[in-house]
């Protein structure tokens, strides 16, 4: 499969699934090395990370605990600008170490500000794994611990990744076919 449709836009294939899958690995084996002894939190970061955090959290060695929360800043295929805290976490993350999972850094906003509210609550370290990262896009500094990809300023699908809620499924990244 190499173009899809998904409404009214055409995507093609950026990244294979055995690519994605080599990078989950990588980033999976380091973060491995950085956890040993430990018992981090993981924070997924919803709805776009939860295939990214189900694939890397089978890989990794030590004990866990896993959480989710839900953030929103974007409609179609731009950021709104504004962020929406739909979802929260149950777990107390004061004194323990949490590794948040993204799924993509675009501009950073949506990051910026669940880190503002997470070192509020006091945790002992924040590390951020990232599968994708769009430094030409970066708006806000955020330090990203583990990135699988940079890739360009394009709008992609798949992985988890959505346009309009369609297309997380995807075993692949596709781009907006230009």
């Amino acid at each position: 499969m190499s173009d899809i449709k998904l409404h009214d836009k055409t995507f093609e294939t950026y990244l294979p699934e055995s690519q994605i899958q080599e990078a989950v690995k990588r980033l999976a084996e380091e973060i491995n090395k950085d956890y040993q002894g430990k018992k981090p939190i993981i924070l997924s970061i919803l709805n776009g990370s939860f295939i990214f955090t189900a694939d890397l959290v089978r890989f990794f060695n030590f004990p866990l605990t896993v959480e989710f929360v839900r953030y929103s800043s974007y409609k179609g295929t731009t950021s709104t600008g504004t962020i929406t805290k739909m979802l929260g976490m149950k777990s107390d993350i004061k004194g323990k170490d949490l590794i948040i999972v993204e799924d993509i850094i675009d501009t950073g906003f949506t990051l910026h500000n669940a880190l503002k509210d997470l070192r509020a609550q006091e945790p002992a370290s924040i590390k951020i794994a990232s599968l994708l990262v769009k430094p030409k896009a970066l708006k806000h500094d955020v330090p990203c611990d583990y990135v699988g990809f940079n890739i360009p300023n394009d709008f992609v699908v798949g992985y988890g990744l959505d346009y309009d809620e369609y297309g997380r499924d995807l075993p692949a990244i596709y781009k907006l076919k230009e």
